[in-house]
């Protein structure tokens, strides 16, 4: 699958920018199918950065995120100013 298929959108709420600034993590939707080996690779091979850990989550409307946590050498908050978040 295309990495642009796996990653729908970064998320950007209270919460997520909680998460960037003091846990190192960003959160992704992703397409529902994908499974957290595939979401690790998209992030990897998209924005140029070590994953550490992926956690997902389903919310009850249906919609599936992914919480990626960056390795130490990488900041999250550089990957989001990249992508446009800030």
């Amino acid at each position: 699958m295309n990495p642009h298929e796996i990653i729908i959108s970064p998320d950007v709420t209270e919460k997520s920018m909680k998460m960037l600034e003091n846990e190192n993590k960003l959160v992704f939707i992703v397409r529902r199918e994908a499974n957290k080996k595939q979401v690790k690779e998209a992030v990897e091979k998209l924005y140029e950065v070590k994953v550490e850990e992926v956690n997902t989550s389903i919310n009850p409307k249906g919609v599936k995120k992914a919480y990626v946590r960056l390795a130490p050498e990488y900041r999250a908050d550089e990957v989001a100013t990249r992508i446009g978040i800030f």
